[in-house]
C-alpha cells in the first residue's frame, strides 16, 4: 500500500476546482449543466496579445528563461506599477510566476516558519488556508459579514495580532464577494501595520481592473506599509489569460530574492511566449480591455436584480471581480423531493442535482452561510441559470 505523506493528507481539495470537475462528469452524461464556479473570463484573450505570442515564436523565444522573468518584462512590469498603481518597483523587485497563485505559495514560503499566524479576513479566496498551512503557519481568521460588505476594520485587525503574528492575506478587489475596500478602509488597516515589528501583508490585486468605480488603491501606497507590503498580480482575470499562467509580485528586495530561491528549486522561470504575450499585455493602457469590464458591469446589475427577487436570499451589491456572494442560510433546514438542506455545500450540490446549476460553497471561502456565483458568462446563461436557481428554491419547504 503507497503511504502518501501526511502533508497531502492534511491538504483540502480547491472546492472551486472540485465543482468545476464534478460539472465536467455530469456533462459528459448528457446533463444541460450551466457552470457559474469558476472565475474564468468568458472573453478571449485580445489579439494584440496573441500577436506578440505570435512574434515571441518567430523570434525563438524557446530556450530556459530567467527564473524570475525576463528582464525587459519585468522593466515592463515595473512601468505598469508606476503607471497605474503609483508605485516604485525595481526590475529587481519584481518575480514572474507561473500563474498568481505561485506567487503567493512563494512569498508564503518565504516568509512563514512552523507556529507563525497568518491572519486572513473571510471570505477569502479558497488557497489561501491551505497554502498556509503547506507551510506550517497557524491561519487566523478574521470573520467579516454580509452587513459589514464582507470588509473587516483595523480594529479588528489590531484585536488579532500577536507576537506570532508574521503576515495578512487579503484579496481587493475581494474573490469571492467582489467587495471593494474604499481608500479610507484601506487607510485603517494600514495605520495598524504600519505600527508592527516583523509583519507583512500580502495585497492580493489581481482584480484590480475589475472594478465599478473609483479605481482600486494598492496597499502598498499607504504610508509606513512599502517595505511591509507585497503586491500580488498577474494577468489572467483583467486581460483573460488564465491558461498563458502568469502571474507576478512587487516586492521588498529580500523577499523578491527570496522567492526567486524558492521558485529556482521547483519550476524555474514561467513559460516563454506567455512571458511575451504578458509584457504586451501589462504594457497596454488598461483602457483596453474596459469593454471587458463594461460587460461584467452590466452582468452585476442583472445577476443581483435576479437574485434580489428570489425571497429568503440577501447579497449585498459587489464593485468588483465578477462574483456575487449571497446569504442562503434561510433555506438552511428545508426540504424538496424527500432531500434536507442543512448547510451551503449541500445547498451547492442540491443546486446542482435539481437545478443544474454549479456554485461553490461559502463553506471553501470561510463563510457558511452563502454560496459563490460567478457572472463571467454571457447573459443568457445568468437569466436561464438564475430562472432554474429561483425554482429549485421555491421547492424548499
Amino acid at each position: 500500500m503507497i503511504q502518501i505523506s501526511e502533508r497531502v493528507n492534511n491538504l483540502a481539495e480547491s472546492e472551486t476546482l472540485a465543482m468545476a470537475s464534478r460539472s465536467r462528469e455530469l456533462i459528459l452524461q448528457g446533463k444541460d449543466i450551466i457552470s457559474l464556479s469558476l472565475g474564468e473570463p468568458d472573453f478571449n484573450t485580445p489579439d494584440f496579445i496573441k500577436e506578440a505570442a505570435k512574434q515571441g515564436i518567430d523570434d525563438n523565444f524557446s530556450k530556459y528563461m530567467p527564473v524570475q522573468g525576463y528582464l525587459d518584462l519585468r522593466e515592463s512590469i515595473a512601468g505598469k506599477f508606476k503607471r497605474d498603481n503609483n508605485l516604485t518597483y525595481s526590475a529587481a523587485q519584481i518575480v514572474v510566476s507561473t500563474g498568481a497563485k505561485q506567487s503567493l505559495i512563494n512569498v508564503i514560503l518565504s516568509l512563514v516558519n512552523p507556529g507563525d499566524e497568518v491572519i486572513i479576513p473571510a471570505p477569502y479566496w479558497v488557497s489561501y488556508i491551505e497554502q498556509v498551512r503547506m507551510a506550517g503557519g497557524i491561519p487566523v481568521v478574521i470573520k467579516a459579514s454580509l452587513e459589514s460588505d464582507f470588509k473587516i476594520t483595523g480594529a479588528q485587525l489590531e484585536a488579532a495580532l500577536t507576537p506570532k503574528s508574521k503576515l495578512m492575506i487579503f484579496s481587493n478587489p475581494c474573490n469571492p464577494t467582489g467587495s471593494v475596500y474604499t481608500e479610507a478602509e484601506l487607510a485603517d488597516l494600514a495605520r495598524v501595520v504600519a505600527k508592527t515589528d516583523n509583519f507583512y501583508v500580502i495585497a492580493d490585486e489581481i482584480y484590480e481592473h475589475i472594478v465599478f468605480g473609483d479605481k482600486n488603491k494598492s496597499f502598498a501606497t499607504f504610508p509606513g506599509v512599502y517595505d511591509k507590503t507585497i503586491t500580488v498580480n498577474g494577468v489572467s482575470k483583467a486581460f483573460a489569460m488564465t491558461g498563458w499562467r502568469v502571474g507576478y509580485i512587487g516586492a521588498p528586495l529580500a523577499i523578491a530574492n527570496a522567492c526567486t530561491k524558492i521558485q529556482g528549486q521547483y519550476t524555474s522561470g514561467t513559460g516563454s511566449i506567455s512571458q511575451r504575450a504578458t509584457k504586451k499585455a501589462v504594457e497596454a493602457d488598461p483602457s483596453t480591455i474596459r469593454f471587458m469590464v463594461d460587460a461584467f458591469e452590466k452582468r452585476r446589475d442583472l445577476v443581483v436584480g435576479l437574485l434580489r427577487e428570489i425571497d429568503g436570499l440577501k447579497t449585498n451589491l459587489p464593485t468588483g471581480a465578477f462574483y456575487v456572494f449571497p446569504d442562503v442560510s434561510s433555506f438552511f433546514g428545508k426540504s424538496a423531493n424527500g432531500r434536507t438542506v442543512n448547510n451551503a455545500t449541500e445547498l451547492s450540490m442540491y443546486l446542482l442535482d435539481e437545478a443544474l446549476v454549479a456554485l461553490v460553497s461559502g463553506e471553501a471561502f470561510g463563510d457558511p452561510n452563502c454560496i459563490r456565483l460567478s457572472y463571467a458568462t454571457s447573459e443568457e446563461q445568468l437569466r436561464k441559470a438564475i430562472a432554474r436557481i429561483k425554482t429549485a428554491l421555491e421547492l424548499l419547504k
